[in-house]
């Protein structure tokens, strides 16, 4: 019997332990072996939970027993997570987690341990959490040389966005709503200003291409300045505006990483992934594209991929599973802005500018568009280029466009 312990019992920890006992019959049957939760642990106390018998508040007890094989952290960041991580496997313990913010800052580093060690370190739920991404990016496409994935990484935005093309409501109705629902923080800063999709495209950067992509790094625009105008140009476009992550590599050894809104033609099958859900492409140079579609977030859909890497931590627990990449070298990571492609532009300015600037545009209007303003589609350029076409204007919106 494979004893593990959940560390954070928020919602994603009460989720694992509520799949790993509802589903225990088909757990065993996959894992080839009962899987049995010995402890959980929170700082909290909980006083008439069905798990209640399992808190514990205390890390060593964790750490020094010798019978947990396999710790599940669902604490989130990079504090607390890290050290406890780092201890685990020190320890002798594999370890599970959904925490996509330790894992694109110091997953290497982990992974180096685990394997010195002949540990696992798992990490299914970090990025599309219950969409399978990680195996079937390191598994079924494993042929395949992969030149790009992007895609909706994440559900608040993508809900406030929705209820934006939908409903028409202000980005800041959208907002209010998506935290009454739950789908948005207080704070809702790491998901609308870009930042969590940011650590997330990271993670598949890192997968795909092989070398390590520092957080830091990558230019994340949110969406707080689209704007209910841009909503209504977009749909002139045939276009949806979505929040993207998107990675590519941009030469033999030199890829890059963004997140950024997007319109997306209608005729994308990205442009119908609205609400919560989550939507990511893998383009691979045998495969093509490849588009997987699911609930990116949540209690369950999360716990679902959680459980999934502690089966595979059980089945595989003498022997590791290889999730990872190197250190990037010098020069690797390269600039967003000389990715080219065509933009959608909103901006007060005159006719007279646009022809100066520009070649060839595609204007656009709806009724009751502003009337000091032109909005208008690009050919392509790099963001560099259109951005200094545009140094002459009042640039209000300026988003790429994804065809």
């Amino acid at each position: 019997m494979a004893k593990i312990a959940i560390c954070g019992y928020g919602t994603v920890g009460s989720g694992v332990a509520e799949v790993i006992t509802e589903n225990a019959d088909n757990i065993a049957r996959n894992a080839a072996e009962e899987v049995e939760i010995k402890y959980i642990l929170d700082t909290r106390e909980f006083p008439g939970d069905p798990f209640e018998k399992y808190i514990v508040h205390d890390f060593s007890i964790i750490e020094k027993d010798p019978e947990v094989s396999i710790v599940i952290e669902t604490i989130g960041g990079t504090k607390i997570a890290y050290e406890f991580t780092k201890r685990a496997l020190l320890a002798g313990k594999s370890v599970v987690t959904s925490n996509k913010e330790l894992v694109a800052t110091k997953g290497h580093e982990l992974i180096a341990i685990a394997k010195k060690n002949n540990l696992n370190y798992l990490f299914e739920a970090s990025v599309g959490g219950g969409i399978p991404i990680i195996r079937p990016i390191t598994q079924c496409l494993a042929a395949n040389k992969i030149d790009e994935v992007y895609g909706i990484l994440n559900g608040t935005t993508n809900y406030i966005l929705t209820e934006m093309i939908k409903n028409n409501a202000s980005f800041d109705d959208a907002l209010h709503q998506a935290q009454s629902n739950g789908y948005a923080e207080l704070d809702p800063t790491a998901d609308i200003e870009g930042l969590d999709a940011a650590r997330k495209i990271c993670i598949l950067s890192d997968l795909c291409f092989g070398k390590h992509v520092n957080p830091a790094d990558v230019r994340a625009e949110g969406i707080r300045g689209v704007t209910s105008a841009d909503v209504e140009y977009a749909k002139r476009l045939n276009c949806k505006i979505k929040l993207l992550g998107r990675a590519l590599r941009t030469g033999h050894d030199t890829a890059t990483a963004y997140v950024a809104p997007h319109l997306v033609s209608k005729s994308s099958l990205l442009s119908n992934v609205d609400g919560v859900m989550n939507g990511i492409v893998v383009h691979g140079n045998a495969l093509g594209n490849t588009m997987f579609y699911g609930a990116g977030a949540g209690k369950r859909p999360t716990a679902s991929a959680v459980v999934a890497d502690v089966i595979d931590a059980v089945k595989h627990v003498k022997a590791r599973k290889y999730l990872d990449w190197d250190d990037a070298p010098a020069g690797y990571f390269t600039d967003s802005a000389y990715v080219a492609s065509r933009w959608y532009v909103r901006a007060a300015t005159s006719l007279q500018q646009i022809g100066w600037a520009f070649d060839k545009v595609n204007f656009v209007t709806y009724p009751g568009a502003a009337a000091d303003e032109y909005a208008f589609a690009t050919d392509v350029y790099d963001e560099n280029t259109v951005r200094k076409l545009t140094s002459g204007m009042t640039v209000r919106s300026m988003f790429r466009i994804l065809d």
